[in-house]
């Protein structure tokens, strides 16, 4: 018998609501979630109907997050999402909904918070199951189909025989995290001792960093733009001979090794090794801006002018291949070529090399690029930094120059075989990330002196500004039928820190006054007395307020947002700073490495901090 809710609910559903599924993903402005259209999973897109289905026919949401450059993403579709047993099980007995993260920050970082805090680790394909209610049960990443079918299974059987024993422990539960983080929250901001916080940010990184490989830890190796960028100002301010070589060591291996394209140039997101050799092979729009403004401030802090070279590689890298139609570029390349094939399009085999290049070339590309011996990839070689051209020249007793103009050749030669095999595109163009790139191309153009670069910045500043902006609101994204996701924190944050750098750099006091516009409505939407929310509409329970937001792969937002209204001279919004200021401070203390742009705030402005 039905309960009198079920009833109620049945009957103001609309009628599309209670008819039988369907993958809802046909047409998607969104690559990623298009290229589940032809799952036979029946995907739902994320909002109220979805939740009001499941409530109705009591059943688990199943929500995958992922995005269309990860490259488990696509092994978990091929595995799973396209097995009809699979697919038959999602269907008949879980809502399933599929997540397009970049469109959902403030959900997947929620759904991400559970995993990591219940799992150990995190990432994507990011899967959790929901209660009706919204309250999560389980999570997990990739997972092989026969053991995810396994998962499927349990949890079918499971909520059919205890669902509300279920439901009760999920609801639970999470009350239970969001007190404890209430009450390990301290009641007010202690003093903080300026040099002690500095004393402990370097010896961090140092007791994190590998002074063998470089990078923090001694597993996969990830960019960490951030913290690299808050610890080359504490060299500047405190120069510290262990900390600058880990630094060096650092930027040298990301540069030099597989992190980098050296043919087609750009970042890959992180490596898989600690010896930065074997990358995943995704290129981030968010990764180009950030590195090409860390490199750039590294040759200014480290007398390094070769880092001048890879900043502008990468911009140049940006602006052939990422910049879209209106000004405005694209989010990412998949990792998988058009033949699946996990970095296919930056990888040469034997065969192909012979066939490509003649003999001296191949010969010079093998030393060049460490073309020889046994590739660390699959079967093909990635091209890296093996032995420099200087090096060579001394080897070989030719002239640096002849064997500059032997590289462009062979580069060349190299890039049209890789156009056929070219990776795809998520052409979306997501406001944060083009805010950080508007920051990038404006640093490139004041220290580079590259008339493109400003040229490119002023193209896009137009794109925020006319197609973003609707003059009370940011969109998070725009495609062919109009908004796509909802604005968070990040996207205010880190549009208003580019219009205001743009500003700055080209005298636009328009633009100054929309970066503080913009700035306000920040505060307004995404900060209350006890914290941050990433978003300001939010569909599931236990949501909470953080307290601080850390330095991830991009800059903190609530970070950039607080220097920002100190750069901006507004009391008001100086007040509002200093309000954010006053928090965490035991944290600081005991993670600044994971608040690097917080601390560096701090210290930027001596008057505002604790």
């Amino acid at each position: 018998m039905k309960s009198f809710l079920t009833i109620l609910l049945l009957t103001v559903l609309p009628v599309a609501a209670q008819a039988g599924l369907l993958n809802q993903l046909s047409g998607h402005p969104s690559p990623y979630l298009l290229l589940h259209a032809q799952d036979p999973v029946h995907w739902q897109s994320w909002g109220q109907e979805a939740l009001d289905k499941a409530r109705v026919e009591n059943k688990l949401i199943y929500i995958s997050s992922g995005y269309f450059a990860c490259h488990w993403c696509h092994v978990m579709q091929q595995e799973s999402y396209q097995n009809p047993e699979i697919a038959a099980l999602l269907n008949e007995h879980f809502i399933p909904v599929k997540v397009d993260r970049e469109l959902q920050p403030t959900l997947d970082a929620h759904l991400i918070e559970f995993v990591q805090r219940t799992r150990g680790r995190a990432g994507w394909p990011l899967n959790v199951f929901l209660t009706p209610e919204g309250y999560p049960v389980f999570g997990l990443t990739y997972s092989p189909r026969d053991s995810f079918k396994q998962v499927l299974t349990q949890l079918q059987q499971l909520w059919e025989e205890k669902h509300e024993e279920l439901a009760s422990t999920a609801r639970l539960a999470s009350i239970a995290v969001e007190k404890t983080r209430t009450q390990l929250r301290p009641e007010s901001g202690a003093p903080m001792d300026r040099k002690a916080l500095e004393t402990a940010l370097v010896s961090m990184a140092l007791s994190l960093g590998d002074d063998m490989e470089g990078g923090f830890g001694r597993q996969n190796r990830f960019p960490m733009a951030p913290q690299w960028t808050a610890l080359l100002e504490r060299l500047v301010s405190t120069p510290d001979g262990a900390l600058r070589e880990l630094t060096v060591l650092t930027l040298d291996q990301m540069a030099g090794q597989g992190m980098r394209d050296h043919i087609g140039g750009g970042f890959f997101r992180y490596t898989v090794d600690p010896g930065w050799q074997i990358p995943h092979f995704e290129k981030m729009l968010y990764s180009q801006a950030l590195l090409s403004r860390l490199y750039i401030r590294a040759a200014e802090v480290l007398n390094r002018p070769d880092y001048l070279t890879v900043a502008r590689n990468t911009l140049d890298f940006s602006l052939k291949v990422l910049k879209g139609n209106e000004g405005a570029f694209i989010a990412s390349l998949s990792a998988v070529d058009p033949e699946n094939r996990e970095g296919g399009g930056y990888l040469w085999s034997e065969l192909q090399l012979e066939k490509l290049l003649n003999p001296e070339e191949l010969a010079f590309a093998r030393q060049r690029w460490g073309l020889e011996g046994d590739p660390v990839t699959q079967g093909a070689y990635l091209p890296m930094d093996a032995v420099r051209l200087e090096t060579l020249a001394g080897r070989t007793g030719t002239s640096v120059e002849q064997l500059k103009t032997m590289e462009q050749n062979v580069r060349e030669k190299l890039l049209v075989d890789s156009l056929s095999r070219s990776h795809p595109r998520d052409d979306k163009q997501l406001a944060a990330w083009n805010g950080l790139m508007l920051s990038a191309l404006v640093e490139g153009a004041r220290v580079l002196g590259d008339e493109s670069y400003r040229k490119a910045a002023s193209d896009l500043r137009d794109y925020l500004v006319t197609r973003l902006w609707d003059g009370e609101r940011l969109l998070r994204a725009r495609g062919p039928g109009g908004p796509l996701g909802q604005a968070a924190l990040e996207d205010y944050a880190y549009v208003a820190a580019g219009l205001y750098d743009w500003a700055v750099f080209s005298g636009n006091r328009n633009d100054l006054a929309l970066a503080e516009v913009m700035t306000r409505q920040a505060w307004k939407r995404f900060y209350e007395e006890d914290g941050w929310i990433g978003s300001d509409d939010s569909l599931l329970p236990g949501i909470a307020l953080q307290e601080l937001i850390s330095d991830g792969p991009l800059p903190s937002p609530a970070a950039l947002l607080i220097r920002l209204s100190f750069q901006l001279r507004v009391p008001e919004l100086e007040v509002y700073g200093l309000k954010a200021l006053e928090a965490g401070h035991e944290t600081l203390r005991e993670q600044p490495v994971w608040y690097a742009t917080r601390v560096q705030v701090i210290f930027e402005f001596p008057s505002a901090g604790p």
